[in-house]
């Protein structure tokens, strides 16, 4: 575990029960730096944007772990705030951001785009930095085409957008999901990290690796 601590404050939007992060932690030369992971729909957005804004952090990356709509919709509210903060997403899964109906907002009932696009392809095996504290990009795929989770070996926790959950994976009944490659990333790229590992979820609460290879009843041989 690093000595650095990282900061992770949740923030749920009603309508959806999606998770949005707000992950910041001190760097010696730039003061409070910061991700926002999967920005949502008002007033979570807002709410985010004002933690933010009272903690005095520099946001340096939104990251978008899907390009479902629930996980999109306040993206182009966190980027007007913070024009300088680069976008970060898997090729596969940004024509979502410009399409209603690949992004699900359409079929909702919510049609909506935005505006941003992005500054950064995500990639499997892909290292970013958050101050000092590394990051690996993680192949989850199978819920969406280009499905990705951010692990920090320093910190022990990974977010999984909506691959992993407390009990449960993600829906793999979606255009372009993929329910057994979404069951083979998961074994092959999350249930092998440490059974400590902290996991943030795309929705509801947290858990552990050791929790979801023991008793996730989507994931038992």
């Amino acid at each position: 575990m690093s000595d650095t601590p990282l900061t992770i404050e949740t923030f749920v939007e009603r309508t959806f029960g999606e998770n949005a992060f707000v992950l910041s932690t001190e760097d010696d030369a730039r003061g409070r730096v910061g991700w926002i992971i999967d920005p949502s729909f008002p007033p979570q957005v807002d709410r985010l944007l004002a933690y933010v804004a009272d903690n005095a952090i520099r946001i340096e990356k939104i990251v978008l772990t899907h390009g479902h709509a629930d996980h999109i919709a306040g993206l182009d509210i966190v980027h007007d705030a913070h024009p300088d903060a680069q976008v970060a997403m898997a090729r596969a899964e940004q024509p979502m951001l410009g399409d209603a109906n690949r992004n699900l907002s359409g079929p909702f009932g919510v049609g909506f785009t935005v505006r941003a696009r992005a500054d950064i392809d995500l990639e499997p095996g892909m290292q970013l930095w958050l101050g000092p504290l590394s990051w690996r990009v993680l192949d989850t795929m199978g819920h969406s085409p280009g499905g990705v989770s951010l692990h920090c070996p320093e910190a022990g926790v990974v977010f999984t957008g909506d691959a992993l959950f407390a009990g449960s994976i993600g829906r793999t009944d979606f255009p372009g999901s993929d329910g057994p490659l979404l069951v083979a990333n998961i074994r092959g790229n999350l249930l092998t990290l440490a059974d400590e590992t902290v996991v943030y979820g795309g929705h509801g609460p947290i858990t552990t690796i050791g929790n979801e290879r023991k008793s996730n009843p989507f994931l038992s041989e």
